[in-house]
């Protein structure tokens, strides 16, 4: 059964994409997708259409750091730090392997990233949410962020302030590069 994605584009969704695996700025050191394309499964989709809509009369905009992650992609993230506090055991497959779980943080009305305490993909404890030991402007923006994505149907993961995923996650199928309609690695 193929699954049912949807591109997400910045036309299409008023998102920023900035996928951080297509660039050498992630944990393996070197790109991990050849193609910068960025995927969800339609539910996940239409939240992430949810979010936006909320985020505008804000006055911010969302950017997307990744989407769908086949599970080649979980597998070259996993070798590089296989930590499960942070990256999901490919073996089990995890939420973006599934296209129902998405990687973004906010923009404000210049185009610049909100302070959230952390860089994305910062392995430590000061990415947790509700942390107290970041500055109180970076607090306020990790509550606002899940404040709006939780509005709009989405789950977070307590380790990851940048992690959003469907609560039913599992249920969708595990997505392998060659699954794609255009294949990113």
């Amino acid at each position: 059964m193929k699954p049912d994605l949807v591109a997400i584009t910045p036309e299409a969704f008023d998102v920023d994409i900035a996928l951080a695996y297509a660039t050498p700025a992630n944990p393996t050191g070197r790109p991990i997708y050849a193609h910068a394309e960025c995927w969800l499964n339609r539910q996940a989709a239409e939240r992430l259409t949810a979010a936006v809509t909320l985020a505008r009369p804000l006055g911010y905009r969302i950017r997307i750091f990744d989407a769908l992650r086949p599970v080649e992609g979980q597998w070259a993230l996993w070798n590089a730090n296989p930590d499960p506090e942070f990256v999901a055991d490919p073996r089990r497959g995890g939420p973006h392997c599934r296209g129902a779980a998405v990687d973004l943080t906010l923009l404000d009305d210049e185009g610049q990233e909100l302070d959230m305490g952390t860089g994305f993909d910062a392995f430590t404890p000061r990415s947790h949410h509700a942390r107290t030991d970041i500055p109180v402007a970076a607090q306020r923006n990790r509550a606002v962020l899940l404040g709006l994505m939780t509005a709009a149907g989405w789950d977070h993961y307590r380790n990851e302030w940048w992690h959003y995923q469907l609560f039913d996650a599992r249920q969708y199928p595990l997505v392998a590069n060659a699954d794609l309609p255009r294949p990113m690695m």
